[in-house]
């Protein structure tokens, strides 16, 4: 059996998948996602979640709050946190100021493990959910210093990185079925005995 993690980028599959969807399936269970990806000859041992806490919108920060304790529970689901800014952006032409969300260290968290975790021989397969360009000089890095390894590029709805999939050792788009069969329960019980329930528009 040839041991994968997969590694996700959470903002670039979350803006893929409303952007297609709509909310539908933001309800996302990562380690069955992940499963559905597999060949039969393949184990999954790890799913790697990368993203940031959001600021400025109470309501989206509790939404998010949710799906992440509901990621908790999830026994092979490991969540890597980077930043998240709100910037002010000043027009120069009406000198109308607009805030500008920008997420950072997602690309660097992501190369970072898959680096580690090649060296430390803890895969044979990384499943990459991802269509950063910026993820294209790590991966191909990686695959030189460790030729016998794959990186399989896994690409969200409505997103696409021509240099980073000519870099991976091969790439697919994931379909609706496999969002459509792997949601989380609509309730969740945490380990601490708390509910979870799936937010109302995430329907």
């Amino acid at each position: 059996m040839a041991n994968v993690i997969t590694y996700i980028d959470g903002f670039n599959l979350y803006f893929g998948l409303k952007q297609k969807y709509g909310r539908k399936y933001l309800w996302l269970d990562l380690e069955k996602l992940s499963n559905t990806l597999l060949k039969p000859y393949e184990k999954l041992v790890k799913v790697k979640y990368f993203t940031s806490r959001i600021t400025g919108n109470p309501e989206k920060m509790q939404r998010q709050g949710i799906y992440l304790d509901a990621l908790e529970t999830l026994p092979n689901v490991e969540i890597f946190y980077g930043k998240y800014f709100i910037n002010n952006h000043k027009c120069p032409n009406c000198g109308n100021i607009e805030q500008i969300p920008t997420e950072k260290m997602t690309d660097v968290n992501i190369s970072t493990h898959l680096l580690i975790d090649a060296y430390k021989n803890l895969f044979d397969i990384a499943i990459l959910i991802s269509a950063d360009t910026d993820l294209t000089c790590p991966v191909e890095q990686i695959l030189n210093l460790f030729p016998t390894k794959k990186i399989i590029l896994a690409l969200p709805p409505e997103r696409s990185s021509f240099k980073l999939q000519q870099s991976a050792s091969a790439y697919f788009r994931i379909g609706r079925n496999n969002f459509d069969k792997c949601q989380l329960p609509n309730t969740i019980i945490t380990h601490q005995g708390y509910q979870l329930t799936r937010p109302k528009t995430w329907k």
